[in-house]
């Protein structure tokens, strides 16, 4: 079994989960439905955690039985066969690490991303796509499903913004690190002189709220309107009034929806997109956290920036709330973004410890 040295205590995470398990089942458990989510959040939070470190306990322990065969037995084959096991036991262990830092209730879900090109004209507009690319990209090397809901292509090159689902494990805890605006420094390929510039584009992320929580919307505050899609999807979304587009007219908020080729289909998601914002809206009301999630995302432009990409003169990704910087801008444009997670968790983390 892995040593529990000083990640967490193993035991007392069992302990957790049984006392969580007793309060679950009182009858009175869902009097209070906001505390019975967060406890049920908690709860699942510890299983799976617990789930993952035993069996990367046993992993490693036929890892180091095997090991020691192919040793005695002089088989490089084998030998190399373990240490590509240990490489993937670390890989996720590093996953397990930044797993143990989400508790939030909401971080479980799935989320939905919308991506805005700011100042930079069609710089900004391609800028947008390649943060799209780098996203989808993060979500298929975890194993998890990205569907572009609403788009709108740039007029020259890009998109001037995105929306999309990511759903898989913990997919809204772990993208709040990439909440706000992002910067680009680069050569322009859009310019003839080859001069350098500078993009902005931003990110907003919420969950995708589930079932068990209940937004009421009126029909009479919805104007929907059907028109024929654009842009990425395939020659088949642009034959028929398929796009639909709903304004909540009390909040003014607007949602849009063309990835299918069903109307009633794009009316369900964008349905399922409104309720989330208009969640997200309410929650913004009631949050008293020195930080709100707007603030922390600010204007689209220069002074507001998270994380700057640096390809020209030198090469460097740098967060500029926890400092995390990676010098392979490439590998990062690949999706390769989770030690900037990782980071952001442990500020998020030592941030929430000041305050209290």
């Amino acid at each position: 079994m892995i040593s529990s040295g000083g990640l967490f205590d193993i035991e007392k995470q069992k302990q957790d989960i049984a006392s969580l398990e007793r309060q679950s089942s009182a009858p009175e458990f869902w009097s209070n439905p906001q505390e019975a989510r967060e406890v049920m959040s908690r709860l699942n939070t510890l299983k799976r955690t617990v789930q993952l470190w035993e069996k990367l306990g046993k992993e490693l322990a036929d890892a180091g039985a095997l090991r020691e065969l192919a040793l005695q037995e002089k088989d490089e084959s084998i030998i190399a066969e373990t240490e590509h096991t240990v490489e993937k036991i670390n890989s996720e262990i590093t996953d397990l690490e930044i797993a143990t830092k989400l508790s939030g209730e909401f971080d479980s879900l799935n989320a939905i991303v919308s991506i805005h090109a700011g100042a930079g004209g069609t710089e900004s507009c391609d800028w947008a796509e390649m943060l799209l690319r780098l996203y989808t990209r993060w979500a298929e090397k975890k194993g998890f499903r990205a569907t572009i809901t609403d788009i709108l292509p740039g007029e020259e090159a890009g998109i001037k913004s995105v929306t999309f689902l990511i759903e898989g494990e913990y997919c809204y805890g772990l993208l709040q690190s990439e909440l706000g605006v992002h910067r680009l420094v680069r050569i322009s390929p859009f310019d003839a002189n080859k001069r350098r510039h500078t993009s902005f584009a931003s990110v907003d992320v919420i969950p995708e709220i589930d079932e068990s929580i209940e937004i009421k919307i009126e029909e009479k505050d919805l104007r929907i309107d059907t028109y024929r899609a654009s842009g990425h999807g395939g020659q088949h979304v642009n034959k028929t009034d398929s796009a639909v587009r709903i304004t909540h007219l009390p909040t003014g908020t607007v949602i849009a929806c063309q990835n299918e080729r069903s109307q009633f289909k794009n009316r369900e998601m964008a349905m399922k997109l409104l309720k989330a914002q208009l969640f997200e809206l309410e929650r913004e009301k009631k949050r008293q956290a020195v930080e709100k999630h707007y603030d922390e995302k600010g204007a689209i432009a220069w002074g507001s920036q998270i994380r700057s990409y640096v390809f020209m003169p030198y090469q460097l990704v740098k967060d500029h709330r926890t400092a995390k910087e990676i010098p392979q801008v490439d590998l990062v444009m690949d999706g390769e973004i989770n030690p900037f997670i990782s980071a952001y968790l442990n500020w998020k983390l030592e941030k929430k410890s000041n305050v209290k």
